[in-house]
């Protein structure tokens, strides 16, 4: 037997994690690399892509950047194809890029919910279907969707959100069924609230400052919303995230793991 922490181990694999630039994303990368994964991170955002690369390439040299953007397939499987040209493989692929609207169902506009569902939803599926051609031939690989509490908690104005994430556990488990005999595993994480940029609108100014008084407010009413009385961090949405890519879950598939502090429990 080896040691504990081998199955916890991602030395010699090779990870993209798509959104990769901040918040949850960027955690992840951080947390594949520290594991020894070659890390390949995928986002629109290229100042924030730049200055992700250079830190995480500090934790783990050969961090490869590749402007994305998740909503258009041809984008995405030219993203899978640079990967496989550069490493030769792809052993986990992690969809994590998502964005938050407010608003009532009833002035939601058109354009509203095509770009919510182009990024939360299509951005999974055209991730999860760039991994699973490169994935299924070689028998092996790990796909890892972030949902969210928000699509089974039910909450006014984030409608648009709240069905895709949603969707998002319902389509892990059809691709899990279908990747399932190759090898291939697929698993979501619903995340409870944790602070990012995304989550950070609720006490960012309109100049992009924060404001202390409402971040304290705002992450004090969350964590008084769970059992454990705390908000998350993307290191703790990371750290499930790196049990998925790893052979310790090798025997899970079209599971959700909810690190949510107790929100929501099923």
């Amino acid at each position: 037997m080896g040691t504990i922490e081998e199955p916890f181990g991602l030395q010699g694999r090779v990870a993209v994690v798509c959104g990769g630039a901040r918040g949850i994303g960027r955690g992840a990368a951080e947390v594949f690399a520290r594991a020894g994964a070659k890390v390949v991170i995928a986002d629109r955002d290229r100042p924030a892509l730049e200055e992700a690369v250079e830190a995480i390439d500090a934790i783990g040299p050969g961090t490869l950047a590749v402007p994305t953007d998740v909503s258009v397939k041809a984008q995405v499987d030219s993203l899978a194809a640079q990967v496989v040209a550069a490493h030769g493989k792809i052993d986990i692929w992690a969809n994590v890029a998502g964005i938050l609207q407010f608003g009532p169902i009833v002035e939601t506009t058109e354009e509203d919910l095509d770009r919510i569902i182009g990024i939360n939803l299509k951005g999974v599926y055209w991730g999860s279907a760039a991994a699973a051609r490169v994935m299924v031939p070689a028998g092996r690989g790990s796909i890892i969707n972030i949902a969210s509490a928000g699509g089974e908690v039910p909450a006014p104005g984030i409608s648009g959100y709240a069905l895709t994430k949603a969707a998002v556990l319902m389509f892990t488990r059809t691709l899990a069924a279908e990747v399932g005999p190759s090898g291939v595993r697929a698993n979501s994480v619903a995340p409870g609230f944790v602070e990012t940029p995304m989550t950070a609108v609720h006490f960012t100014n309109e100049d992009g400052t924060v404001d202390p008084d409402r971040r304290r407010g705002i992450l004090d009413a969350r964590a008084g919303q769970t059992p454990l009385r705390i908000t998350g961090e993307p290191e703790d949405i990371a750290y499930a995230m790196l049990y998925l890519a790893s052979d310790a879950s090798r025997f899970m598939t079209g599971q959700t793991l909810r690190p949510n502090g107790g929100v929501h429990m099923a």
